[in-house]
């Protein structure tokens, strides 16, 4: 993209345009800056960035500084007249360190508070250009919520993936995922080798986890240069070459009056999420592109696609990225063989995306695409559409009498055995009421499961919880076990999951335990079945009128005697958790903090 030339703004300056209440900050604030005062009555611009307590939001300052000084530059060069205000940032968790953890419970009410806080900014500020710079996984969907329901000029800056560790004693490529499923791993001394050396440098997860899920949807759907999502963190682009881009982005923006909901259409968002089946994406785009729709104005699975059509779609797209937590490589490796701009053009050239839709560099994702003339595949880490690493997409939605409304999702790409030739697997349920009741099973008494187990974890949803904590820990520790004793154990949960997490993981059941679900309903031994050839979820008891009616008096009277919430229910006195309780969506409808 060139810079672009631009006739100065006009901005009045007359005795009469100044209000010495309002006005005589916003002179000081120039001062400090460094800007001329005389500006402040031009139109606001800024930089956001989403900080948190872990490595990935390491590079966000620094990226932040850069884009705010290129900003000033091109203001004060081209003689703009706009107000340039301090950076503002927004804040997160750390889903790495709280998993397993009752703060984890914050990880996905984070993307609700980012949303708040960017907000906050951009209204009460009255921006209206913003370039925001984004790290880890929710923090990018809140902000993106956020400038959707703004409106105004802006576009997004991934802040980029961390490189994969290496054991220093065998050489093997380690990240934070291995990590957890190392957890109960004989050898302290590894345990610690692994922590010590998993994450070197800053950035966010860099398989094909949630940050990156997420980051290509942004891209794809119009909010991110393509060609910015797959370098690392540390890629020294991002603090020169990109900063200029993105300030082009945004003044391009400007003088043709495009705005984010003239980008995120439901065409736009059908090709973001077919580019998330293509890569086997995290289960967590279900959530996250339903709330990303509705700040849009677009109701996703009316006016996108049916499940019907997505369950469609995750049978024709195939899998082309042989990645992290499936596969072998990393977003730094998509890097090295063309970025995901390669990815996007055999989707093109398959006729699966719709390449008219617009972007934030004035192009259409089309001719953007071309512009960057991306390489072939080169059959390894990035593999063709006719010769792809799955056949089949990664993530399917299952309904049946566990998820009567059509929300449950299996990640196909993660699964690991258990689905025999029929597509079907059955297995006994193992039921828990909570996360912590599981992990403390499956580190103290691991032998106690079974082949063909089916683990059930309940009230652990958007309102039980509450807050949809992800299940990166357990299901990690379930993967290892599967892998060491050549089994099965599958696990369903109206929680959620890690981009991390494989195996025949099923989350989001809904409606969840804590509203009454069928989820609520099952008991240890009965018999869970799930079936790919009609996608669907069903426990063999619950399909018994006379039990199913029984065992909904039951529930129901235990939470009529509990004061209207079952038992099993944790009390809470957190604020925020309150709030989520109170105002939570189900995880079909993306399970933010409704309006109330």
């Amino acid at each position: 993209m060139s810079t672009i030339a631009r006739e100065p703004d006009s901005v009045s300056t007359s005795a009469e345009a100044w209000k010495p209440g309002q006005d005589c900050q916003a002179v000081a604030t120039a001062h400090l800056l460094g800007q001329d005062p005389n500006d402040i009555h031009g139109p606001t611009w800024g930089v956001v960035g989403t900080l948190g307590d872990s490595i990935c939001y390491g590079g966000v300052p620094d990226k932040v500084n850069a884009i705010h000084a290129e900003l000033a530059r091109r203001i004060t060069d081209s003689q703009l007249h706009k107000r340039l205000v301090s950076p503002n940032y927004s804040g997160g968790v750390s889903d790495g360190q709280r998993n397993g953890t009752p703060q984890m419970r914050y990880s996905l009410i984070g993307r609700e508070t980012t949303h708040d806080g960017m907000s906050l900014h951009l209204e009460g500020s009255d921006l209206e250009g913003v370039i925001a710079v984004v790290a880890c996984d929710k923090p990018p969907v809140g902000t993106t919520a956020a400038l959707l329901e703004r409106n105004v000029p802006a576009v997004i800056h991934s802040d980029g993936s961390i490189r994969p560790g290496i054991d220093p004693e065998t050489g093997e490529t380690i990240d934070l995922v291995s990590c957890f499923q190392v957890a109960q791993d004989p050898d302290p001394v590894k345990r610690e080798r692994w922590a010590r050396n998993a994450c070197p440098g800053i950035g966010s997860c860099g398989g094909m986890f949630t940050y990156n899920t997420m980051q290509s949807f942004i891209a794809t759907i119009g909010l991110e240069p393509v060609h910015m999502v797959a370098p690392v963190s540390e890629d020294p682009r991002r603090m020169d070459q990109f900063p200029r881009e993105l300030v082009d982005c945004l003044l391009l923006m400007t003088e043709q009056n495009i705005r984010p909901r003239d980008l995120v259409t439901p065409a736009a968002l059908r090709n973001g999420m077919i580019v998330a089946i293509a890569m086997g994406g995290s289960t967590n785009v279900l959530l996250h592109a339903p709330e990303i729709a509705r700040s849009a104005g677009i109701d996703f699975w009316n006016e996108v696609m049916s499940r019907d059509e997505f369950n469609q779609l995750s049978r024709d797209v195939p899998v082309l990225i042989n990645a992290r937590p499936f596969g072998k490589y990393y977003m730094t490796d998509i890097e090295d063989k063309g970025g995901l701009q390669v990815i996007l053009n055999e989707l093109l050239k398959a006729g699966l995306l719709d390449g008219s839709t617009l972007t934030c560099t004035g192009e259409t994702l089309a001719e953007q695409i071309a512009r960057l003339d991306p390489p072939a595949p080169d059959g390894d880490v990035i593999h063709a559409f006719n010769t792809p690493y799955k056949n089949t997409g990664g993530l399917r939605v299952l309904s049946g009498n566990l998820a009567p409304d059509g929300g449950a999702v299996l990640k196909v790409a993660g699964v690991e055995g258990g689905i025999g030739a029929d597509n079907r697997f059955v297995g006994r349920a193992r039921t828990f009421d909570s996360e912590p009741a599981l992990l403390d099973q499956l580190i103290n008494a691991p032998e106690v499961f079974a082949d063909n187990d089916m683990v059930v974890i309940r009230y652990e949803g958007p309102k039980g919880a509450p807050g949809m904590p992800e299940m990166l820990d357990p299901t990690s520790r379930i993967t290892t076990l599967c892998r060491e004793r050549g089994i099965t154990i599958a696990l369903m949960t109206d929680a959620r999951f890690s981009g991390g997490s494989v195996g025949l993981v099923i989350g989001h059941v809904g409606p969840e335990a804590a509203v009454g679900g069928p989820i609520a309903l099952v008991e240890d031994g009965d018999t869970i079945v799930v079936d790919l050839n009609d996608d669907t979820l069903n426990c063999e008891e619950l399909g018994d009128l006379a039990v199913f009616e029984e065992r909904q008096a039951r529930w129901q009277a235990e939470a009529e005697s509990n004061g209207g919430l079952s038992p099993h229910v944790r009390a809470v006195q957190s604020r925020l958790l309150k709030r989520m309780r109170l105002l939570a969506n189900p995880a079909i409808l993306g399970a933010g903090m409704g309006e109330g």
